[in-house]
């Protein structure tokens, strides 16, 4: 593998599935892979899970691990081509990218959404460059439009919490304060569609993925219907895609609060479970009784995040030795 941002990248789901039940069983057993390995974490943005999951699983594989925060450490750098440097920027991404690339064996590249230029963001192109220049194989830890290693550790932890062979998986928006991006919802969409569930999106009109991640998932505009017989209630807040109307995107297009997922909500659902990525605004997303409740798995969730980036690491190194 050697690239993994969408679902096709990890190749047959099920197999890969096994593959993390088995790196949870016994997470150290495949340390000489990484033995004088080293895996670059390029974050221009902020990260928690991300973080520490991804630095925890190259360990896990006996790698040596590089952070570097763009925004805090680095020279300020230039992603467009045919700029003229007189402002902020120091450094060129056309340059720094084969010189990161000079220091590693592997790349993680976290690079967010910046919610003005859709064409911009929808092309990766961040993220692209990293993959023409930097002569390295690419690991997606959030771009502008996916985030794989959360859907992936999303799907995990469905399998391993769901009561029957096919659950019924709904995707919630919910309100928040700002605009963000659709990466998270984008790749859930992404990847539920490739498992075996019964997968339903719902949200307020003006908010619709993009087709090339959303595909023919049930849309439901209705989310009392959406919620009615689900086993698993994912919540997420997304600023409008842009799908319909390029000219709002990134914009926020409704601040209702009735969209926000309490027990009245889930009391619609089949005892299903609350997942979410996290960090989670709470009483805007999620109340506090439902994340707290013995529904909510949102901390397992979290914990499979090292599962997801330790079997995308190991196939990654797997392709290098």
């Amino acid at each position: 593998m050697r690239t993994f941002i969408n679902v096709e990248d990890i190749g047959n789901l099920q197999a890969a599935l096994q593959e993390a039940r088995e790196v949870k069983a016994n997470r150290f057993a495949w340390q000489h892979l990484g033995r004088n390995r080293t895996l670059l974490m390029i974050f221009f943005n902020n990260s928690l899970r991300t973080r520490l999951s991804t630095q925890k699983a190259a360990m896990n594989l006996g790698m040596n691990v590089i952070v570097l925060d763009v925004n805090q450490g680095a020279w300020k750098l230039e992603t467009e081509r045919g700029v003229i440097m007189d402002g902020d920027k120091s450094e060129h991404l056309l340059e720094a990218i084969p010189v990161m690339g000079a220091y590693c064996d592997l790349i993680g590249i976290r690079s967010f959404a910046g919610l003005t230029d859709r064409e911009y963001d929808y092309a990766e192109t961040v993220v692209q460059q990293f993959i023409r220049y930097s002569g390295r194989p690419v690991m997606a830890m959030e771009t502008a439009t996916v985030h794989p290693l959360q859907a992936f550790a999303d799907l995990i932890t469905i399998e391993e919490y769901k009561t029957v062979e096919r659950p019924k998986v709904v995707l919630t928006w919910a309100p928040h304060c700002r605009a963000l991006p659709q990466a998270v919802p984008n790749s859930f969409a992404q990847w539920m569609r490739a498992a075996d569930v019964d997968f339903v999106v719902t949200h307020p009109e003006g908010y619709e993925l993009d087709a090339r991640f959303v595909g023919n998932a049930r849309v439901e505009y209705d989310q009392h219907k959406a919620f009615e017989g689900a086993d698993f209630i994912y919540a997420k807040n997304w600023s409008c895609p842009g799908v319909t109307r390029p000219e709002d995107y990134g914009k926020i297009l409704c601040d209702d609060r009735s969209w926000t997922v309490d027990a009245a909500h889930m009391s619609w659902t089949r005892e299903a479970r609350f997942m979410h990525c996290l960090p989670v605004r709470r009483g805007l997303i999620v109340t506090d009784d439902v994340i707290e409740s013995a529904q909510s798995i949102v901390i397992p969730e979290a914990a499979n995040r090292e599962i997801s980036a330790t079997v995308v690491l190991k196939r990654m190194l797997e392709a290098l030795n």
